[in-house]
C-alpha cells in the first residue's frame, strides 16, 4: 500500500502522529500498511515503558493512514479502537505496527493491527474500525 501522499500530509504540520514519533511506511501489499515508533519521552509512561495509550494511538493512526490511502479525497476517522497489551516495551526500543485490512466497505473499514518490539515479539493486538466520510459532509 502506497502511503507516501498521506505521509506528506501528516508530516506537513504538528499532530498526534508527529508528536508521538510515528513513521508510516509503504508496503507492496495493497491490504497492508506499516509504521514504526521509537519508545522515548514522548510516548512512555513515567516508569519507562511504552504507554498503552500510545500503542492504541499508533494502531488507530496507522489504520487511518491505510483507509485514507485506499480512499483518496475522503476523510477516514476511527470510530472504534479495542486492544490488548501482552508485553511491556522499554524506553529505547522501537515498535513496529503492521495493519491488515479485514473489511473494506464503502463507509466502514475494519483493520487488525499487530504491534511488535524490535525482537519481533508481540506486544499489542488492536482492532480499529474507521468511518469513511465525504469531505463535503465535514463541517469546519
Amino acid at each position: 500500500m502506497d502511503v507516501e501522499k498521506i505521509k506528506q500530509i501528516i508530516e506537513s504540520q504538528p499532530n498526534l502522529s508527529t508528536v508521538l514519533g510515528m513513521n508510516f511506511i509503504s508496503t507492496p501489499d495493497e491490504d497492508m500498511c506499516m509504521a514504526t515508533m521509537k519508545v522515548d519521552e514522548r510516548n512512555r509512561q513515567p516508569f519507562g515503558f511504552l504507554s498503552g495509550g500510545a500503542s492504541l494511538a499508533l494502531a488507530e493512526n496507522l489504520a487511518g493512514v491505510g483507509s485514507s490511502a485506499l480512499c483518496p479525497g475522503k476523510i477516514c476517522v476511527g470510530i472504534s479502537v479495542s486492544g490488548s497489551h501482552v508485553k511491556a516495551v522499554v524506553e529505547g526500543d522501537t515498535v513496529t505496527a503492521l495493519a491488515h485490512l479485514v473489511q473494506k466497505g464503502k463507509k466502514i473499514h475494519v483493520w487488525n493491527v499487530e504491534i511488535n518490539n524490535s525482537a519481533g515479539e508481540l506486544i499489542s493486538t488492536v482492532t480499529v474500525t474507521n468511518y469513511v466520510v465525504s469531505t463535503k459532509n465535514v463541517h469546519q
